[in-house]
């Protein structure tokens, strides 16, 4: 209870919202992708490869600056507090637990000319990190279940005992460029691909790691028409924490991940056709292993120049030697059509985290370990009082296909995000690409009334938790049902001068909460357990500098 006190307080002294994704720079990507649709866009941008180039950063802007100088970036504070249960994803480094939680991200930028810049921006994170009621065990059959997904996931309940806190590099970074390219390293959040909530391979959902990157920071305009890519060289880090807050149950199921980090290498690759307005296509690839599993030749650093099919590493009829090098793969391939006339995008994304045998393999069973993303965003100019009104939609789906059955027996094989080898494609703790938790699928919609910086919408979302462990645990029985997270969010945008206030309240609703029973239910007449918790969070964001917004 005390800590829907905090809720209620934060909703009545700041009324503001943000929608999902609390970062620095979204409230700006939002803003041009909606200009883009529009038609008042500075930028032309293909939103499949973030961060990027701000609008205010055009080449009349540039030759204003001096040629060597520097500025604050701006402030970043967000506070989120949460009672009951875990919930919530996108966030940074804020993390998915009950209790009071606030991050703090300042900076400033030095630069010489466009050549060489250095930004520096931590990032601070202090979070109660409470207790609350998680998994709590169905029988050694069920459990080795939930384990084998877990010990395949770094997805913990809860990051360790008390309160949490976490200081990192944040969006920092030194870049040398030129022209529409630069080079340099990093840590900041990257996200490639077309979602908005979402993305299946990078997205805000974790921490940012420490990584070599060679990227446009722009498009790069050629006869053919644009392209913008990233090539990234990564290290990533184990949270270190156990997978539930039952310590009997991790006792006895619970396989720590190894004390070792990660290599990661990646690539992403992005077109926009100059003789079809509004189109983009992509892919991307990366690869991780941890680094004692490594050897030190081209293919163990540059593993995403390797073949896509199966085929070309058996020997003996099998891939034994091949899957003993403990890497883990995934594959995306993503578009983005938007239509400026109807003032409307369509995108989507399609992933793969296991290597087809042959071409012809991938063609007859595409649904094999794949996971998808698909969405539409809608402005209708003016709709009230001289406001839009933007309709947006989008389905994020890792559940495992029906073909499980066949390949691995009823009872399935990994999730998204998973390797039995290199462990769970994550960063301290949280998943780098969708952070709804193993095999977990959602389907959100945003009607909102916006204006510049300024939105007044609602946000519904559906949220099928653990999905995968579900058909393991319980099959076609029918008195337990499938956990299904039904929440409304009430969202409000203002910008102040240089401030940006925002704030979100969202009730959720969880129907067989972590699939236990109500005491009332019996055999005959089952009935799921319910929780009602509620979610608040405000972001407040500061420009030093008030031409950066206009």
């Amino acid at each position: 209870m005390k800590y829907l006190y905090v809720l209620l307080l934060m909703t009545f002294l700041v009324p503001f919202s943000f929608g999902q994704v609390l970062g620095p720079g979204f409230w700006l990507q939002e803003r041009q992708r909606r200009d883009q649709l529009l038609g008042d866009s500075l930028v032309d941008q293909s939103f499949l490869l973030r961060p990027m180039v701000n609008s205010s950063q055009t080449k009349d802007r540039l030759q204003e600056e001096p040629d060597f100088g520097g500025h604050l970036l701006p402030a970043f504070v967000s506070l989120k507090a949460l009672n009951k249960r875990s919930y919530g994803w996108g966030d940074y480094g804020l993390i998915p637990t009950p209790g009071i939680q606030v991050g703090v991200m300042p900076g400033g930028r030095a630069f010489f000319k466009d050549i060489v810049v250095l930004d520096i921006q931590p990032e601070l994170v202090y979070a109660s990190n409470a207790a609350y009621r998680g998994y709590e065990g169905f029988g050694e059959t069920i459990d080795r279940g939930k384990f084998f997904l877990w010990n395949s996931s770094e997805f913990p309940e809860r990051f360790g005992e008390g309160a949490y806190s976490y200081f990192g590099w944040g969006q920092s970074s030194l870049t040398l460029g030129t022209g529409a390219f630069e080079a340099g390293i990093s840590t900041k959040n990257i996200w490639w691909g077309p979602g908005r909530w979402n993305s299946l391979i990078f997205s805000t959902n974790a921490p940012g790691f420490p990584h070599a990157t060679l990227n446009t920071r722009r498009p790069a305009k050629t006869f053919l028409g644009n392209f913008e890519g990233q090539v990234i060289m990564g290290r990533l880090q184990n949270g270190g924490y156990p997978a539930l807050q039952n310590e009997e149950l991790n006792a006895l199921y619970f396989r720590e991940f190894p004390d070792d980090w990660r290599y990661l290498n990646g690539i992403t690759l992005n077109y926009s056709p100059k003789w079809v307005k509004g189109l983009s296509v992509g892919f991307s690839r990366t690869f991780q292993v941890y680094r004692a599993l490594m050897e030190d030749t081209f293919w163990d650093y540059f593993p995403i120049f390797e073949a896509f099919q199966k085929a070309g590493f058996f020997e003996n009829g099998n891939t034994v030697d091949y899957d003993d090098n403990g890497r883990s793969q995934q594959v995306s391939f993503f578009g983005r059509y938007y239509f400026q006339k109807a003032k409307a995008e369509i995108y989507f994304e399609y992933g793969r985290r296991d290597h087809s045998y042959t071409w012809r393999e991938f063609t007859l069973n595409p649904e094999h370990a794949r996971a998808y993303l698909i969405g539409f965003n809608k402005v209708f100019p003016e709709l009230v009082h001289g406001f839009d009104f933007q309709l947006s939609s989008e389905i994020t789906h890792q559940q495992e296909s029906i073909n499980r059955i066949i390949r691995y027996s009823p009872l399935g094989g990994l999730s998204w995000h998973s390797h039995t080898r290199a462990g769970g494609f994550a960063n301290m703790g949280q998943p780098l690409g969708v952070g709804l938790g193993p095999g977990s699928n959602v389907q959100t919609l945003e009607l909102a009334l916006v204006k510049d910086f300024d939105k007044i919408g609602l946000l519904f979302e559906r949220l099928e938790n653990h999905q995968d462990f579900y058909n393991k645990a319980f099959g076609q029985q029918s008195e337990r049902k499938p956990w299904v997270d039904l929440s409304l969010g009430f969202l409000y945008d203002k910008k102040i001068e240089n401030l940006i206030i925002s704030s979100k309240l969202q009730l959720i609703h969880a129907r067989n909460y972590q699939w236990q029973l109500d005491p009332a239910s019996t055999p005959e007449f089952p009935k799921g357990e319910n929780l009602t918790s509620v979610m608040a969070q405000v972001s407040l964001v500061y420009f030093w500098n008030k031409t950066k917004i206009q």
